[in-house]
């Protein structure tokens, strides 16, 4: 598979984002969720002589599909949460720039044998790093009924999760829940409604694959050490395409932006108080219609922005 497979979303105005310009042309920048590289053959296009580009993965296939050849480049297979062991590794303290494009790619959807579509039968597994972890067929074969239900409602936002997660119990107990294709079958049978053009199993696999990827801790973790390592004036872009996903950054960022509210006749010193750390760079971005009229995964992308400040440097 090759990066033709997989259309970067928000190419453009993510790397315009990140500030790739005058001396920051030789900085160093992340970009924590490689893929198949979009992002990082345009930032390579941009960066100086000097610059250098880190890139990190946790899909081994992603790896093995690399195809850059940069003296300026390199690419580790890392989750990004271990950013700050990564750039370690790298000698390297500060950053210029860092971007993440979270969720599912599309050479991981169109892979049936990695377990991620319902449009496949195929061993129901989900991990993005297949070389560690639990499938989420193992971990249905052994987890109590109230935890899946809880899963699918918290990270699906499932209706029927409860139901689903019944059926689940009941259905393995016959070692029949293996496949992506007895998993969406089951779903189908239980969620009483459907939206037009709208699988039923679609929120269900959503939410094991968050679970079993921890992708929202893996946000969670990831923000406050991009914050530490990112230089004055250093960019964070960060692209979303769920809501809980969205929620996670959007409030990070805001939190980042503000300093503390306090009366001025409060007993503590002005350097006592905490000051932002982050600058908000406009307003969230989202695809255009003919990004989206070409790429229908870009239709719910939301790009956020900002610049590190000078505190605590």
């Amino acid at each position: 598979m090759n990066a033709q497979t997989h259309t970067t979303v928000l190419l453009d105005e993510a790397v315009s984002a990140l500030h790739i310009s005058g001396p920051r042309a030789n900085g160093v920048y992340v970009d924590s969720t490689f893929g198949r590289g979009g992002h990082a053959r345009r930032i390579l296009e941009q960066l100086g002589g000097e610059g250098k580009l880190i890139a990190i993965d946790r899909d081994v296939a992603a790896i093995e599909a690399c195809a850059i050849d940069d003296k300026r480049f390199s690419l580790h297979h890392a989750t990004m949460s271990q950013l700050g062991a990564v750039l370690d590794a790298a000698g390297v303290e500060k950053i210029d720039g860092l971007l993440a494009d979270l969720g599912v790619s599309s050479p991981q959807l169109d892979d049936g044998q990695r377990g991620f579509s319902f449009r496949f039968d195929a061993p129901l597994d989900m991990r993005m790093d297949q070389s560690c972890g639990e499938t989420v067929a193992d971990w249905l074969a052994r987890a109590e009924e109230q935890e899946i239900g809880e899963v699918i409602w918290r990270y699906g936002e499932e209706r029927f999760a409860r139901q689903i997660a019944r059926k689940i119990v009941a259905a393995r107990g016959g070692g029949h829940l293996r496949t992506t294709g007895e998993l969406a079958k089951l779903v189908g049978e239980t969620v009483r409604t459907r939206e037009p053009g709208f699988n039923p199993a679609t929120r269900t696999f959503q939410a094991l694959r968050i679970f079993i990827n921890q992708e929202l801790e893996e946000v969670e973790t990831m923000l406050p050490q991009a914050v530490t390592r990112l230089a004055v004036g250093g960019r964070l872009v960060v692209i979303s395409f769920h809501s809980l996903e969205d929620r996670i950054v959007k409030r990070f960022m805001q939190n980042a932006s503000k300093k503390d509210s306090l009366p001025s006749d409060f007993p503590i010193r002005a350097n006592e108080i905490d000051e932002a750390t982050l600058i908000l760079q406009g307003r969230a971005i989202k695809a255009g219609d003919a990004e989206v009229s070409a790429n229908p995964r870009a239709r719910s992308a939301v790009m956020r922005v900002a610049e590190r400040t000078g505190v605590n440097q």
